[in-house]
């Protein structure tokens, strides 16, 4: 108990410690206008209110990120604790301050251009085609999951698969063409509100109730012997670093109204993400007979989602249950329809489209929503397991981007290089073992993913600290 309510409390303070001196470094200017302010077209740049924003992208980056992964994270044990408190703080906050800032100093850029800036034109051409092919994967995904939950729970009677996919796709179509204010500036501080709401609960029962929840250590209890280095590192995400974050922290850059809210908005979205993947990691090591193993035989029985629902259920009672399985449904729904929104904003930014006419956004949107509904017709069990060392490989490109930015403006750069560097270890060395990647053993994969990073770190330092560099930046 101590060391859950010791990583709750850390988070906070760092919050308003780390979080702090990350702001400063960065440099905010609360006189230069905003995004919102200069380019409003009452479209995607719409002025909103900072604790409207934070919500919107508390819920952007959360989904069931924090709340899946941290059951799956649980697995190894209290170790999980370490990588949640240290990797918000030091690195996925980092990554999403950096995403959203550097967007609101580029006139509210898609992630992809913003590390075209920084890395260059290659780098630009691979960011875009990875991020919408990751953003199409994640909205197409997020269409099936709730379609299925829906069908079962046969709500007003409708039990077909294809009749809710019909009715999400409807819903992802508009919130994806539509004014940010009109839908998603209306439904997801509601959400968002729930989610958070949830997870208070859930916390506070684990405390009142006297579960023994289990101090920390680096034991490896995973009943699969799964290695903690990397496989933590890429189940635990978005409770600790997602690169998904990045594709959606320009959407609201382009509603921050002074760039003294980023540390609420962006830095503070990645704490709350953090707290909520303690207070699961949490419940799911700590509420089935038998620890970790009565955790790891609910999972098999009934994957994650059963887990929120026996957790919910029995600690929150029959309400708490019922707003668990909404919440199930409602967060994949929630990432999803940003997922493709983003997806078009990195298309239009990248050709130059204009989104004020809505001819502009339908040109861009139909042809993305077809793609993505050819997709639900294929199994996706095979690509989609790419996804979690994709998500990570993205926010170690990111974090070298924010390195770019700060090293080539004469500031404190070690905040963002430091977490780049550790994250291309863990990239590089998850897909040289995992069973999707190279499938090599961990006396390969282990001192080639640390040679990696070494040489990335290097290559970067001699690359961009140089006085020519620095002096055309300035320029």
């Amino acid at each position: 108990m101590i060391s859950f309510l010791s990583s709750i409390a850390l988070l906070i303070i760092g919050y308003f410690t780390y979080g702090v001196f990350v702001e400063k470094v960065f440099g905010v200017d609360e006189n230069r206008p905003t995004p919102a302010v200069a380019m409003n077209d009452g479209v995607d740049f719409v002025q909103l209110s900072w604790p409207r924003i934070f919500l919107i992208q508390f819920l952007n980056i959360a989904g069931l990120g924090p709340i899946f992964g941290a059951i799956m994270g649980a697995l190894f044990g209290p170790a999980a604790f370490i990588w949640i408190v240290l990797g918000s703080i030091f690195a996925g906050a980092v990554h999403d301050y950096f995403s959203g800032m550097l967007s609101i100093r580029h006139e509210g850029k898609s992630i992809a251009e913003i590390v075209g800036i920084y890395l260059g034109e290659n780098a630009r051409k691979i960011m875009r085609v990875f991020s919408v092919i990751l953003l199409i994967l994640v909205g197409t995904v997020f269409m099936t999951g709730p379609a299925a939950l829906l069908a079962n729970l046969k709500l007003g009677g409708l039990d077909s698969i294809n009749i809710w996919l019909a009715v999400i796709l409807i819903y992802y179509f508009l919130a994806t063409i539509l004014p940010v204010d009109k839908v998603i500036g209306k439904v997801y501080p509601l959400f968002g509100a729930a989610l958070l709401i949830m997870a208070v609960g859930i916390g506070s029962m684990l405390v009142i109730k006297g579960y023994n929840i289990p101090e920390i250590t680096l034991s490896n209890l995973h009943p699969k012997e799964l290695p903690i280095w990397p496989m933590l590192f890429v189940t635990i995400a978005c409770g600790a670093i997602s690169g998904f974050h990045a594709t959606q922290s320009p959407m609201m850059a382009r509603c921050v109204t002074n760039e003294k809210y980023g540390r609420r908005v962006f830095y503070g979205s990645m704490i709350s993400e953090g707290i909520i993947a303690l207070i699961w990691a949490a419940a799911a090591m700590t509420f089935f007979d038998g620890g970790i193993l009565g955790l790891q035989e609910a999972v098999n029985n009934g994957g994650p989602g059963a887990v929120v629902n026996a957790i919910s259920s029995t600690l929150l009672g029959p309400i708490g249950g019922l707003l668990a399985m909404l919440g199930v449904i409602a967060c994949p729904i929630t990432s999803g329809d940003t997922a493709f929104r983003s997806a078009r904003l990195v298309i239009a930014d990248a050709f130059g489209v204009k989104q004020g006419e809505i001819k502009n956004r339908l040109i861009l949107a139909i042809p993305l929503f077809a793609i993505g509904f050819g997709l639900t017709r294929i199994d996706f069990s095979i690509i989609w397991r790419y996804f979690a060392w994709s998500n990570q490989t993205l926010a170690m490109i990111v974090l070298w981007a924010g390195a770019a930015y700060l090293i080539l403006n004469n500031k404190f750069h070690w905040i963002s290089t430091i977490p780049a560097t550790f994250m291309t270890a863990v990239s590089v060395t998850y897909i040289l073992q995992a069973p999707e990647g190279f499938k090599l053993s961990t006396s390969v994969s282990y001192p080639v993913g640390i040679i990696v990073a070494l040489i990335a770190l290097v290559t970067f330092l001699a690359k961009f600290n140089t006085k020519e560099l620095k002096d055309k930046v300035q320029a």
